[in-house]
């Protein structure tokens, strides 16, 4: 009876569609007594009927038209949440989606005793529909929302809803961190699954990060995130070749998976990805393991630095951290929040990343420290409780990460120099084009790269101006080699050496025959740590 009423449920309620197999999926991992077979041929009828060929707006991912006429009420509406509420609000709250999946994913079959699993969402203020959209089965986590519809209109809603669900609400403002480690607290699961509240999950998307837990607990494993346009909500699946990493300056960025990464998994696309980051927003953790290895680090503000911090600290203290590349999540990314964090968002992000680099990056801290110097003038407070976590679990170092983990980063375990590169005749420095923020800060590797990020000194002709390239650790037309002595700067593959700009282009360095001129020396400055 009760699987019945909840098919009804499905069709005749505001859920996401593709979310059946998870209730039914925990449903059947709790009772021993079902007949799994016969319960699972009821997917196949439900899915039939929710994927009829509908013609409402959005309906199978496509993006949504907003009519001349409402366009300057469509901007107005934008600001509220920095996405388009009012495409938003014209798709329907189960609408359907394409299956995205790699071929083979779709044949993969999982067991039935799967861990069961709460799933946890924060939100401030987030709009109506995006958060209908996401919810189900889940438990919620009001972060001191001031929106009437999200207090007594949505607990009503959710009361309508025949399936568990609860509401936490904080009493005040406290940022997606604590709000998420309260909302931990309170579930049942074996396994916690964390979204974002503006998330659109596709068929399939819960099995394999549950099947990956059963086989490994300490396996922390995240969906690809698939985008959904904050423009239109046009649903646009993901690619299975990126994962997560960072730059200097501690920002989160997608990079493509390395070779080592494809030849780890010979080649099977379908098997999870080790990453070295994860962006934070959606993953799922035994929720023993997450107590085990401190949860969240409670001393961070609001949010920002939090998934990073997890990251090095899964990793260094004995875990891993995997993109399962058969499960897929569509969010909803926008360009700007439109949240405010008190103090300023950079003073909250820079106290959070001080207190991360103070933990878990042992001596590669005065690195990041140099690059974001505004980082070391904050009140991080006090870390010597995570300090103590660190070696109860009997960490490994920073320095094992990098080699080991993420040999890929564009953080060099091993330079000459970390600073200015000034030419001695003009007494102008390099920098990189305006590229990149910190545009005079280079290193010059033990790889004999001069590099700043990811972005690397390169020529590939005589005579020739040098460019910023990304960086491909293959040497070739980027490697350089510096003489103390002589101050010079010479092109390996030309054998020439780094030149003031020709009277045609006077902004771009070139390479020239070594000829031992003022022009042709180079002085490279380290930069030193002002606390």
């Amino acid at each position: 009876m009760r699987r019945f009423v909840y098919c009804k449920v499905v069709l005749t309620t505001s859920l996401v569609w593709v979310l059946v197999d998870v209730f039914l999926l925990l449903y059947f991992s709790e009772c021993n007594k079902c007949d799994n077979k016969k319960d699972h041929s009821l997917l196949p009828a439900l899915r039939a009927v929710m994927s009829r060929t509908h013609v409402a707006p959005g309906e199978m991912g496509k993006a949504v038209v907003i009519p001349k006429d409402e366009q300057e009420k469509m901007k107005e509406l934008f600001k509220i949440n920095q996405f388009n509420l009012m495409a938003s609000d014209m798709i329907a709250l189960n609408r359907s989606l394409p299956d995205v999946r790699l071929d083979g994913c779709k044949t993969k079959t999982y067991p039935d005793d799967l861990p069961n699993t709460s799933i946890v969402i924060v939100f401030h203020n987030e709009a109506w529909s995006t958060l209908l959209r996401t919810i189900h089965s889940i438990l919620l986590v009001d972060d001191a929302s001031e929106r009437d519809f999200l207090k007594k209109k949505l607990e009503h809603h959710v009361a309508t809803l025949e399936v568990p669900m609860r509401i936490l609400r904080m009493e005040q403002r406290s940022g997606l961190i604590r709000a998420r480690l309260r909302g931990a607290a309170a579930t049942r699961g074996q396994v916690i699954t964390f979204l974002d509240a503006h998330c659109e999950c596709t068929v399939g998307w819960l099995e394999p990060l549950l099947a990956r837990i059963k086989e490994d607990r300490r396996a922390v494993v995240c969906p690809i995130i698939d985008v959904i346009s904050d423009e239109t909500f046009e649903y646009m699946a993901g690619s299975d070749m990126t994962y997560g990493g960072f730059n200097w300056k501690l920002n989160f960025r997608w990079y493509p998976v390395p070779q080592r990464e494809m030849d780890r998994r010979k080649g099977d696309r379908t098997l999870p990805v080790r990453t070295p980051t994860m962006a934070g927003g959606l993953f799922s953790i035994d929720r023993t393991y997450f107590e085990e290895i401190g949860t969240y680090d409670s001393g961070m503000d609001i949010w920002g630095g939090e998934n990073l911090e997890m990251s090095f600290r899964i990793w260094q203290c004995g875990g891993s951290l995997e993109i399962v590349t058969c499960s897929h999540v569509g969010h909803v990314f926008r360009k700007a929040t439109p949240y405010s964090f008190p103090g300023g968002t950079g003073q909250v992000i820079n106290k959070n990343n001080r207190r991360l680099a103070e933990v878990w990056m042992d001596e590669f801290k005065d690195f990041f420290y140099i690059i974001s110097p505004g980082v070391v003038r904050v009140d991080y407070g006090d870390v010597s409780s995570r300090k103590a976590l660190r070696e109860s679990l009997k960490c490994k170092p920073f320095s094992w990460y990098l080699e080991n983990i993420y040999p890929d980063s564009q953080i060099p375990r091993r330079y000459y120099s970390l600073g200015e590169i000034r030419n001695v005749e003009t007494n102008q420095c390099v920098d990189n084009m305006g590229r990149k923020e910190n545009e005079k800060v280079f290193s010059y590797t033990a790889d004999k790269e001069i590099r700043t990020d990811d972005l690397c000194l390169d020529a590939s002709r005589l005579n020739g101006p040098v460019v910023m390239l990304k960086c491909h650790h293959m040497k070739g037309n980027q490697m350089f080699e510096y003489d103390a002595e002589r101050l010079t700067l010479l092109h390996v593959n030309s054998n020439q050496c780094l030149d003031m700009p020709s009277e045609e282009d006077k902004m771009v360095p070139t390479l020239r025959d070594c000829s031992g001129r003022r022009s042709q020396q180079w002085i490279l400055r380290n930069m030193t740590l002002s606390v």
